[in-house]
């Protein structure tokens, strides 16, 4: 790579975002582009493989805050001419920019230094798992490699597979995987807890009841409700939440009471006798005064 090359390589424009784009942008950009030039879709095109490498390395310098900035102090000062053979006028290890070497080299020929061999670059790839799987773990085959998902990973979590990245003089670098999890329709997680939401009848929270609530694991477990359950109550079950070796999280539910919406014949004569036996009740006694102060 001739020096001059570095300075013309704009990586901003490699993933088409302005020079003043802040992380989200560079990351949802890189993303799109990353689904449509993935090797699974372009096989055998070299065009786009090679622009899906170029692609890698732009998002590999500017998603990492140390590098970027000295990549854009490098374009700066070779833009000004501030760069001269002997290198009078450098400062900062540039030759980090990119593990690949490629840098490396060109400001060895700057400043007549050596170098050390240096190892490949690291990629960053990113897959989609189910709720379910984030919580239990699985195997994912990814471009010929195969890659354990631990259990209890987050969404957003990245997992290290050392020597699959890019090839280097030192040895190949590291593969990135961003994991994304799919949100499930009745689950839900905050740290190490899992989270449901489980309708009632309003006899049930009424009178209470037993109820049976499923797990993440595929089972049914056993709640009950006292007497007079209000809508919103949570109730905790351990230990069935998220494992993390010997430690569990707890299952959290919550309870939705359920008001028909048609009552006739006898549950109405029922719900009306009821109401003639509560009337002296009035949940918005003080509602009202409360209000006004």
């Amino acid at each position: 790579m001739a020096a001059k090359d570095l300075y013309e390589k704009d990586y901003y424009a490699i993933l088409g975002v302005d020079k003043k784009a802040d992380a989200g942008t560079i990351k949802k950009k890189y993303r799109q582009l990353a689904r449509e030039l993935h090797p699974d879709k372009t096989k055998g095109d070299k065009r786009l493989e090679d622009r899906f490498k170029e692609v890698s390395e732009a998002y590999d310098i500017l998603s990492d805050d140390k590098k970027r900035s000295e990549y854009d102090q490098a374009r700066e000062m070779f833009q000004s001419g501030a760069f001269r053979q002997g290198g009078q006028q450098f400062s900062g290890d540039f030759s980090d920019l990119f593990s690949n070497g490629g840098a490396g080299d060109i400001f060895s020929q700057l400043f007549g230094g050596r170098r050390a061999p240096r190892k490949g670059p690291d990629l960053q790839r990113e897959i989609t798992i189910s709720f379910r799987d984030s919580i239990f773990g699985k195997e994912v085959d990814l471009e010929k490699v195969t890659i354990r998902i631990p259990a209890g990973i987050n969404d957003g979590g990245k997992i290290r597979v050392k020597g699959r990245g890019g090839s280097g003089e030192a040895g190949p670098g590291d593969l990135y995987v961003l994991v994304h999890v799919v949100p499930h329709p009745i689950f839900s997680r905050k740290g190490e807890n899992i989270h449901i939401t489980v309708p009632v009848t309003f006899i049930e929270a009424s009178l209470g009841a037993d109820i049976s609530v499923p797990t993440v694991e595929g089972e049914e477990v056993k709640v009950r409700l006292a007497p007079g359950t209000q809508n919103g109550k949570t109730l905790r079950v351990k230990s069935r939440g998220v494992k993390k070796g010997v430690n569990a999280g707890d299952l959290m539910v919550t309870v939705e009471v359920q008001v028909p919406q048609r009552v006739d014949g006898k549950a109405k004569r029922a719900l009306e006798d009821f109401a003639e036996a509560t009337k002296h009740e009035n949940p918005r006694k003080d509602f009202y005064t409360k209000a006004r102060a």
